[in-house]
């Protein structure tokens, strides 16, 4: 694991000196890795998807030197994280109108990680289910009461 920290360490300080890259475990084979930058803009990119595209990056060199699986979570300056937090909080008053309403409820088009955080936070609601529809880069989460 120390191999690839160093590793990360050096392609993010090839990319800016003024970097803080920060490492945690939360299991034997996740990685999250959290950057600290100044201006986190263009490594975010639109709607995330840099981040997401130098996740993937990161992925597959951890898996070559590692020849393990291990998960590997990049997040810049909290992005990700308040990101899935807002999702969590759109999904619950989602359930909530749904609830009181009946009324189905289409979230827009979402990655794959953004709907499962939707089907996450809602999957202990009794009254609720949720349902990933359409195809591809059109697939959305409905949220809708229990038949």
């Amino acid at each position: 694991m120390e191999e690839i920290k160093e590793t990360v360490k050096e392609i993010f300080k090839m990319i800016d000196e003024d970097i803080r890259v920060d490492f945690s475990l939360e299991e034997e084979n996740c990685l999250n890795i959290n950057i600290k930058i100044k201006e986190p803009q263009s490594f975010i990119g639109e709607k995330g998807q840099t981040l997401a595209d130098t996740e993937t990056l990161l992925k597959k060199i951890v898996r070559k030197k590692t020849k393990d699986i291990v998960f590997v979570n990049l997040d810049i300056n909290n992005y990700k994280k308040r990101k899935m937090d807002y999702l969590k909080e759109l999904a619950l008053e989602a359930a909530e109108e749904v609830s009181l309403t009946g009324i189905e409820k289409k979230f827009p088009p979402m990655s794959a990680y953004e709907r499962r955080v939707v089907h996450m936070a809602l999957s202990e609601k009794d009254d609720i289910e949720t349902e990933s529809v359409n195809e591809g880069q059109k697939k959305r989460v409905v949220v809708k009461r229990k038949s």
